[in-house]
Parts: C-alpha cells; sequence; structure tokens
C-alpha cells in the first residue's frame, strides 16, 4: 500500500524553477532513498512535501492530496522533516528538544518511554540528557535531530543529509542508529543522502534525480548493479 506519492511535482522559489517533474512513491513501513548531484533538486523534493515551497503537480499522503496544505498541516498528518543542518535548539537541554519534537501528542502519558526507547537507542544522548544542545558534537546533534523528529510519533520520517558534515566514522554511527530505529518501529522513511553507500544501508529503493526530474528508480540491488551508479554513488 502506498503511503507517500509524489506525480509531476514541480517547484520554483520565485521565478526560478527547481523542480521541473518528480515522481517517486513511498510504501507503507517502506524506505526510500533520493540520490543525485548537488543543485539536482533533492533537498527541494523534501520541501515541497513538507508544504515549505510553491508547487506544482501532486503529493498524497495516506490517501490525502497534501500539495501546497502547508508546513504545520503536513506535520499534523504524520510527517516528521529532519532539514539538512539538523535544526536542533542549542539552548535548550537534550531532553527539552526531544519534548518540543512531542508537541502535537496528546498522548503525554506515553512520552516517557518514548524518551526511554530513544535513550536506549543513542546512548550517547543519554550521557548528555541534562545539557545543552549546544554542547553536543556534530554527530550527536544529529542524532538529536533524529530523535527530536521521531518523538512526534510520525508515520513517515524525512530526513535530508544524515551524513552531512560528520567525520565517516560519525556518520556510521549516526546510520546505525537510523538503521535500527527504523527496524525497532516500523516507521516509513524517505532520505536524502549524497553518500548512497549509506544510503543503502537503510533504503529498500532509491529515485535518482538530475536538474530537477526523477530519470532513474529501482530497488537498491537493481541500483547498485548499473554501472553508472556505481560510478557516480558509491565509488566503483
Amino acid at each position: 500500500m502506498t503511503l507517500l506519492e509524489l506525480t509531476d511535482v514541480t517547484a520554483a522559489y520565485g521565478r526560478v524553477k527547481v523542480l521541473e517533474g518528480v515522481s517517486l512513491s513511498v510504501p507503507e513501513g517502506g524506505a526510500v532513498g533520493i540520490l543525485g548531484a548537488n543543485g539536482a533538486g533533492k533537498t527541494t523534493t523534501l520541501r515541497a512535501i513538507s508544504g515549505t515551497v510553491n508547487v506544482g503537480g501532486r503529493i498524497t499522503f495516506a490517501g490525502t492530496d497534501i500539495t501546497s496544505l502547508g508546513p504545520e498541516k503536513t506535520a499534523a498528518l504524520g510527517i516528521a522533516h529532519v532539514p539538512e543542518g539538523r535544526g536542533t535548539l542549542p539552548n535548550l537541554t537534550v531532553r527539552e528538544n526531544l519534548l518540543v519534537g512531542a508537541y502535537l501528542r496528546r498522548d503525554r502519558n506515553a512520552l516517557g518511554d518514548d524518551i526511554d526507547f530513544l535513550l536506549d537507542l543513542f546512548p550517547n544522548l543519554a550521557q548528555r540528557i541534562s545539557q545543552n544542545a549546544s554542547a553536543l558534537s556534530g554527530g550527536e546533534q544529529q542524532m538529536l535531530a533524529v530523535a527530536r523528529a521521531f518523538m512526534a510519533k510520525p508515520t513517515l520520517l524525512v530526513l535530508d543529509e544524515p551524513s552531512l558534515g560528520l567525520a565517516p566514522s560519525t556518520a556510521k554511527d549516526v546510520y546505525d542508529a537510523i538503521e535500527r530505529l527504523r527496524g525497532e518501529s516500523g516507521i516509513a522513511m524517505l532520505v536524502v543522502e549524497q553518500n548512497a553507500n549509506l544510503a543503502f544501508r537503510v533504503v529498500d529503493s532509491a529515485t535518482v534525480l538530475e536538474t530537477g526530474r526523477s530519470v532513474l528508480s529501482g530497488t537498491t540491488e537493481e541500483l547498485k548493479g548499473r554501472d553508472e551508479i556505481r560510478k557516480a554513488y558509491l565509488g566503483g
């Protein structure tokens, strides 16, 4: 069953068109990657889904047309977006950041259990639970951004470049946690990532964007077998 579907989506900043026709889908409980060079339109695709850019075409989520719905209503439907650059609240503690992520929830009695689950998933955060986010390393801030988004209890978690700016070993730690989060929660994911080797650990399939268009889609195994994908994204 399809959870999220984009059909011929276009997007622009003012008069500058960035997306020319993007189509992709995410099944319920599935994980899909978006690959592409800088400027291909990956981040703009996520912004189109989250309702923070003017779009054309059609975007549906759980059977509801969310095209141009706006970020607050989109989030309320069950889409949590972890933006490029993490976006944690530096002057709040780790625990306070997690609670901010749950601001739309009504099941307040379940928050403690979810925080415990996330602190087990991200042990670095457990050690810094009372420290301000500004004191965290880049990798820890990325882990906090993912954990805070999960606190909203979304159906779909949208991740924009989780490895950006991180050392290889730290990026691996972040993806270890993302992989475990998917495995233990069953949450659907849409992951933008330049490092396809990392993304392919988590996603089942991927779509490749070029100059604002989706040009190739396939399962991770199919894409790994294509010479152009290996050369462009897998270092082979």
